[in-house]
C-alpha cells in the first residue's frame, strides 16, 4: 500500500510541476505579448507618456517575477511588493487631477504601506541572513510552496 502512494506522490507531484512549467510559459507568453502590444502603440503614437513608461516598468517587474519563478520555484515577494508600488504610482500619475483627495491620501498611504513592507522584509532579511551565515540578496526574501 505504501508503494502505491510513493507512485501516487509522485505522479501528483509531476502533474503540479508540468503545471507550473507550462502556467509561467503561458503567463511569460502573455507578459511579452501585451509589453509589445503596447510598445507598439507608443511607437505608432510617436511617444511614450509617463504612464506607458511605467507600464513598461510592470511588466519588466511581472517578466522578473516569472524568470525568477522559473529558475527558483520560488516566489519574489519584494517583486510583487514593487508591482504593487508601480502600479499605484502609474495609477496617481495617470489620474491624479481627477481623483479626490481623500484617494489621493488613500492612494499615497498604500504606496508607504507597501514601502515600509519593503524595508521590513529587506532588513528580516538582512538579520536572518547574517544569523544564518548567508550573505544577504534582494531574492533572499521569497515565498514558496510549503513556506510560511
Amino acid at each position: 500500500m505504501q508503494n502505491l502512494k510513493d507512485k501516487l506522490d509522485r505522479l501528483g507531484n509531476s502533474l503540479v510541476n508540468a503545471f507550473q512549467v507550462v502556467a509561467l510559459f503561458v503567463i511569460g507568453a502573455t507578459i511579452v505579448w501585451s509589453a509589445a502590444h503596447d510598445y507598439l502603440q507608443m511607437i505608432q503614437a510617436g511617444r511614450a507618456r509617463l504612464d506607458d513608461i511605467l507600464l513598461l516598468f510592470i511588466y519588466l517587474e511581472l517578466g522578473t517575477i516569472v524568470g525568477i519563478y522559473f529558475k527558483t520555484d520560488r516566489l519574489p515577494v519584494l517583486f510583487l511588493l514593487y508591482v504593487a508600488i508601480t502600479a499605484l504610482t502609474r495609477y496617481l500619475a495617470v489620474d491624479s487631477k481627477e481623483l479626490g483627495i481623500q484617494t489621493v491620501i488613500a492612494v499615497t498611504g498604500s504606496i508607504l504601506v507597501l514601502t515600509l513592507a519593503v524595508l521590513v522584509l529587506q532588513i528580516a532579511a538582512s538579520k536572518f541572513a547574517s544569523l544564518s551565515g548567508h550573505a544577504a540578496s534582494r531574492l533572499d526574501v521569497e515565498s514558496g510552496p510549503g513556506d510560511n
